[in-house]
């Protein structure tokens, strides 16, 4: 190689300059795909947590149902917790009452469903109706006081020898006696005790419907005696409250066979209340 022969020069390529971008021979920088979105399996798991399957909605309702009936067993239990400290004698008197009732609503519908079938097989049944209203109007006479009245039942006398009874102590007598099935009761042979009867204190003496009773008390009343007695003999009921030291009286109780109510009830004209009309069928 002579000394005037050139190196050979490194094959350098040129530095594209800032136009070469715009260059369509030179290849586009690609664009960057959108990463995906990463599933949030918590929220996911949160979401599931508060919708309820169907067995979690049975469980629910079963423990609704649980709840209630223990709601309703706890209001029993305390309805029953006055009658756990009853004693034994209030207990009997309770369920003597309640016996005696429920055999009196079973001879009223045993006697309606005689009525219906005598007036639906009965050929004058004008007639039968007739009879039966009549016999109701005299059962209602005795409930009313306008009618006289016989039957088994007792005589009580009390006796108040310093005065010392009131109107209150003769109300509660005749409430226990009327608990106990009375169906009509007098005192003193003069008034006849009803529903509208009151009682005001009147010292010496008690008024009763207007009319001034003074002691002995005598309260005749129908019914069955055994039951009347035992009501009027009830620890801390009628005999315990007039022979204690409140009053400082005496009280006999006689069982009768028979005892006669004469004393009737002079009804007073209602000035406001009037019979309503038979509905229309």
């Amino acid at each position: 190689m002579s000394e005037d022969t050139p190196d050979p020069k490194p094959d350098v390529k040129p530095d594209p300059g800032p136009d070469s971008a715009l260059d369509p021979g030179q290849p586009e920088v690609p664009t960057p795909m959108p990463k995906k979105r990463t599933p949030n399996l918590a929220l996911r798991r949160l979401k599931a947590g508060f919708k309820p399957s169907r067995g979690q909605a049975i469980v629910a309702v079963v423990l609704a149902l649980v709840g209630g009936v223990a709601v309703v067993q706890v209001r029993v239990n305390r309805a029953d917790d006055g009658y756990q400290n009853a004693r034994r004698e209030d207990l009997i008197a309770i369920l003597d009452g309640l016996g005696q009732n429920t055999r009196r609503l079973e001879s009223e519908i045993a006697d309606l469903e005689e009525r219906k079938n005598s007036l639906s097989s009965s050929a004058d049944k004008a007639q039968t109706a007739r009879e039966q209203a009549e016999a109701q109007i005299r059962t209602l006479g005795i409930l009313a006081g306008t009618m006289p009245a016989v039957g088994p039942g007792v005589r009580i006398t009390l006796n108040d020898p310093q005065g010392k009874m009131t109107s209150s102590n003769l109300l509660d007598a005749i409430e226990e006696l009327r608990d106990a099935g009375a169906e009509a009761v007098q005192i003193n042979g003069e008034v006849r005790v009803v529903a509208s009867t009151d009682f005001v204190d009147d010292a010496p003496g008690i008024r009763v419907d207007g009319k001034k009773l003074v002691s002995p008390y005598t309260i005749e009343a129908i019914g069955e005696s055994h039951n009347l007695a035992e009501a009027a003999n009830f620890p801390g009921g009628l005999v315990s409250e007039v022979t204690g030291p409140q009053v400082g009286g005496t009280a006999e109780v006689n069982e009768l066979e028979s005892v006669s109510v004469t004393a009737l009830h002079a009804p007073e004209e209602h000035r406001y209340a009037h019979p309503a009309p038979s509905p229309t069928k």
